[in-house]
């Protein structure tokens, strides 16, 4: 529970958190809080302390008095479990749910396209405990925002999801606060910078085995890129934002996405020189109340938002009938390396705004 303290006539809020999945993103959000937790407390007279983390492979640890979350990130970060800094033993995440006394959880697991899980479970057992959640899966996002939203406000809690798509990007809040009865008429966008990443360094010269191994080393893309490269992951960001956006329940199986595999070196060369270049294009567009989505490689040329969004870069514009393009991009990294502590700031900004 929220455990208030009373200074000069006021009260402030301390929360303890619990980070469910403790890989990068989770890890650059931890220190991020630690960074900023001095303005924190000054601005918005909030606390914190870290009382629940749980790993894929590093073992789980709980303290309701506090972690400490430095040695916490050196031990992962070596290479060691962190089972040494709880208050008891824990066979897995649902038990630092259960023991962490958490009120706020940050769920951070890796995603399942397919169900979910267990990112779903986690969080209907934090918000039926009192927490509220942010998560960057956007797993739980798809198959089952409506009845995590609608749990969470049974509870009085808050659950949301900036860092789902787009990493930090306001992509689900500009929405909701920035455009309010605004109605979005369609959205289109490069969602996956794995494959801007591929499609970039195509068209300087290299072939498509040698701009994969790239993205990999850098490590952009995963040991297996299927999720990227055969559009998946582009797919479930889609789905996420017409579930979300339109309130209207979309499984990535549904987005039927086309990735990036058929895309040749010769067909690179033959659109460079007539001026255009492949993007994988992520698109929906609410025709006569039907919404059409999709998820495909398309020669776009100097006139398109998209042509000048290479390597790492993303971004997305929306339509709507009062404001007719609103654009927001996230521009190339330094390194291409992806963006954790972008992703990460998402996270942060959910709990700045549920907690002000």
């Amino acid at each position: 529970m929220l455990r208030p303290y009373y200074k000069l006539g006021e009260i402030s809020m301390h929360y303890n958190l619990a980070l469910i999945g403790f890989g990068n993103v989770a890890r650059a959000l931890a220190r991020l809080l630690v960074r900023k937790q001095d303005i924190l407390k000054s601005k918005h007279d909030v606390t914190f302390s870290f009382t629940g983390i749980s790993t894929g492979r590093h073992g789980h640890a709980v303290n309701p008095n506090g972690l400490d979350i430095q040695k916490a990130l050196e031990l992962v970060e070596s290479g060691k479990d962190i089972s040494a800094l709880s208050v008891k033993p824990l066979a897995d995440s649902m038990e630092v749910i259960h023991h962490s006394q958490a009120n706020f959880m940050f769920e951070n697991s890796p995603v399942n396209t397919e169900t979910g899980q267990p990112a779903l479970d986690h969080i209907r057992t934090a918000l039926n405990l009192g927490m509220h959640v942010s998560t960057a899966n956007k797993g739980p996002v798809v198959h089952g925002y409506r009845e995590l939203t609608a749990l969470a406000a049974s509870k009085g809690r808050t659950f949301r999801h900036e860092s789902a798509v787009l990493g930090g990007a306001p992509v689900f809040s500009v929405m909701r606060e920035a455009f309010p009865l605004a109605e979005l008429e369609s959205f289109k966008g490069i969602f996956n910078a794995t494959t801007n990443v591929i499609l970039s360094r195509m068209e300087s010269g290299e072939t498509y085995d040698e701009a994969l191994k790239y993205a990999q080393k850098i490590g952009l893309a995963e040991t297996d890129p299927t999720n990227d490269v055969d559009g998946w992951d582009a797919a479930i960001k889609v789905a996420a934002l017409v579930t979300v956006l339109w309130d209207t329940p979309m499984t990535p199986q549904q987005v039927n996405p086309t990735g990036i595999r058929g895309i040749t070196s010769e067909m690179i060369a033959k659109a460079k020189a007539e001026g255009k270049r492949y993007k994988l294009v992520c698109s929906a567009e609410k025709v006569n109340g039907d919404i059409k989505v999709g998820v495909a490689p398309q020669l776009v040329d100097s006139s398109s938002s998209l042509y000048g969004m290479m390597n790492s870069s993303t971004g997305i514009t929306f339509r709507t009938d009062v404001i007719i393009d609103y654009s927001i991009v996230l521009s190339e990294k330094p390194g291409m390396t992806g963006g954790p502590v972008e992703t990460a700031y998402g996270l942060f900004a959910d709990f700045v705004n549920i907690v002000k």
